[in-house]
């Protein structure tokens, strides 16, 4: 009975750890669309490596680079609630101070259903906090039937 009471507490234990490893590298993705909602640019400005790196994956297949300053600043000249990207963390995988995140998402303007797709994030932790290193995602409006 004590080596099953062992076993459970051990594998709780490593549960619990991995979970909260998984909401602090999860934290800085979540202030990114909380940022985005409420065109908080000091919020968006904290969850940024100095040298991230932000893309997007065109139709064609173009790769193009967006400075994040440039996002920050667009960004902050929206309404409060004018943007609204709905993800969902789909996997989460740690090595060390590396961590790779993948979440579909449904962007929505004004209220409005605009397009879907996936962000790939890619973080490092810095002084022991988590920030974006990388995005690149996907935009489309089709097939969006199940992101919505």
């Amino acid at each position: 009975m004590n080596k099953i009471l062992t076993v459970t507490l051990f594998l709780s234990s490593f549960c619990f750890a991995q979970n909260n490893q998984n909401q602090e590298i999860e934290k800085p993705i979540r202030n990114l669309f909380l940022g985005m909602k409420n065109a908080d640019q000091e919020l968006l400005k904290s969850i940024f490596s100095e040298s991230a790196i932000l893309q997007t994956i065109t139709k064609d297949g173009t790769v193009k680079t967006e400075n994040i300053s440039d996002f920050i600043s667009s960004i902050s000249k929206a309404s409060k609630d004018d943007l609204d990207e709905r993800i969902t963390i789909e996997a989460v995988h740690v090595d060390g101070n590396l961590a790779s995140v993948f979440t579909p998402y449904q962007f929505y303007y004004k209220g409005k259903f605009l397009h879907c797709g996936a962000n790939s994030f890619q973080l490092v932790k810095q002084n022991n906090v988590w920030k974006i290193q990388y995005i690149i995602d996907t935009r489309r409006k089709e097939n969006c039937e199940n992101s919505k």
